[in-house]
């Protein structure tokens, strides 16, 4: 029996800190799992399929992330009902922030255009607790200025074989970054945030396993002291056999927004 289907595109945002990352896995909970759970609840019998725009890791946030919902027979008749149906049922740390109807040839892997990525960070000082599920803190002082000259070398269309964790000898690693600084942090704020935090904002269209938080990881080194700007130039070169040893922690990156074509 021929079955009719409906694809709608939605924009989550979510804090990841206690979740084991964005895709399914046996005994942890993750945001797919949990995304599913809720919409199998509230649709009941109804058959549905969901397919997340990219995966995020465990504890990495998101404030804007997309998934598309691919639904059979009966069609969303009220996206404000939907809406508020799913939000009161999600997880408080998982929110739901709308919903429009796409075409069938919409792919919300494919069509993706650029995605905004944020790590945020302070530097020399211990900070308080709560601060830690967004927020990484580096104890050692960092030269920030430094790091703000290495952020900007990433921009650009490079060989990115040293930032991709686990590489082989047959993937693809020439990627093009449309966007790589550090800039104060004014957006992500509370009272009992440090006094000052900074931002590592990148911008690019696809990016490969651990590469934001490798990069971060190769400005801290830069920020301590312990490479150079020109260490940072030989690792984006096509011959660069280097293999960045430090991965930044999870819990400071935060996916911050997804565009669309």
């Amino acid at each position: 029996m021929f079955q009719k289907r409906f694809y709608y595109l939605i924009k989550i945002q979510y804090l990841g800190y206690r979740f084991h990352g964005w895709q399914k896995q046996p005994d942890v909970k993750t945001i797919h799992l949990m995304i599913d759970r809720t919409l199998k609840f509230i649709l009941k019998d109804q058959k549905f399929k969901t397919l997340g725009a990219g995966r995020t890791d465990a504890m990495v946030s998101a404030n804007e992330a997309a998934l598309e919902l691919f639904l059979h027979d009966t069609p969303i008749d009220d996206f404000e009902a939907f809406l508020e149906l799913f939000n009161h049922n999600l997880p408080q740390d998982i929110r739901a922030l709308s919903i429009i109807e796409v075409d069938k040839a919409f792919n919300v892997i494919q069509d993706s255009k650029l995605k905004e990525y944020h790590y945020v960070f302070s530097q020399g000082q211990k900070n308080h607790p709560f601060c830690a599920p967004i927020l990484t803190t580096i104890l050692e002082p960092l030269d920030v200025e430094l790091m703000k000259q290495g952020a900007k070398l990433f921009e650009g269309s490079h060989y990115f074989k040293t930032y991709c964790y686990r590489a082989t000898d047959n993937g693809e690693y020439h990627r093009t970054i449309q966007s790589s600084e550090i800039i104060a942090n004014d957006l992500y704020i509370a009272n009992f945030f440090p006094e000052h935090s900074y931002i590592f904002k990148v911008v690019g269209k696809g990016f490969m396993r651990n590469q934001i938080r490798l990069m971060f990881g190769a400005l801290i080194k830069l920020g301590r002291g312990e490479i150079t700007l020109d260490n940072i130039r030989s690792t984006l070169k096509d011959d660069s056999t280097e293999v960045m040893d430090y991965i930044a922690p999870a819990s400071g990156l935060i996916l911050h927004s997804v565009n669309f074509q």
